[in-house]
């Protein structure tokens, strides 16, 4: 499932680029806690609910990927989100992240955006159900009734992808259309 979002909104007045990333792990989040029919995670036949909604970040390094994992995602502020996103970040990338930072996700953002693509396919981890994944921002003319013009507006491609042993097609839309609709009013985040 995919929808376009206006990065405008997301960002606002000063807004940067470093809060909108975090605004979409608390968007998941919120989202998740709101549907927990798409929160759960197969154990071997077995799918579990989450006691938390911890959500991990796919972070390039040298020779991969790594995906240090943000915990309590839902009842942590941004500013809180922000300093461990960083520092996790930062550990991931010098391949200094201890065992408990990089497991027990249950979905994780993934920003495909930041290699020049609009649209990709990313799959969730083996332990997780869900994966979020963030294109990259293109100008687009949009007409405007009241400067009856085109303007150009900041968007992005917002995709999810999911295991349908745990959750399935019709889900994963409704989360993803919440996702948006979280990530359109950023005061809610």
């Amino acid at each position: 499932r995919t929808i376009n979002i206006d990065c405008d909104v997301l960002q606002g007045d000063g807004g940067t680029r470093t809060a909108s990333v975090t605004g979409g792990f608390v968007a998941l989040a919120l989202a998740l806690a709101e549907s927990p029919e798409c929160a759960g995670y197969l154990v071997g036949e077995n799918i579990l609910s989450p006691k938390t909604i911890d959500i991990g970040i796919a972070a390039q390094v040298a020779d991969g990927v790594m995906v240090p994992v943000l915990r309590r995602v839902n009842e942590r502020t941004m500013e809180e989100l922000l300093e461990d996103y960083n520092r996790l970040i930062a550990q991931a990338r010098r391949r200094r992240l201890a065992p408990e930072d990089s497991t027990g996700g249950i979905a994780t953002v993934t920003n495909f955006g930041g290699f020049g693509l609009t649209f990709a396919a990313p799959m969730p981890m083996p332990s997780e159900s869900i994966i979020l994944g963030v294109g990259a921002v293109t100008k687009t003319p949009v007409w405007s009734d009241e400067v009856e013009a085109f303007i150009p507006i900041s968007k992005a491609n917002i995709v999810a992808t999911g295991d349908h042993r745990v959750v399935d097609g019709a889900d994963i839309g409704r989360l993803l259309k919440r996702v948006a609709e979280l990530l359109q009013r950023p005061e809610y985040l």
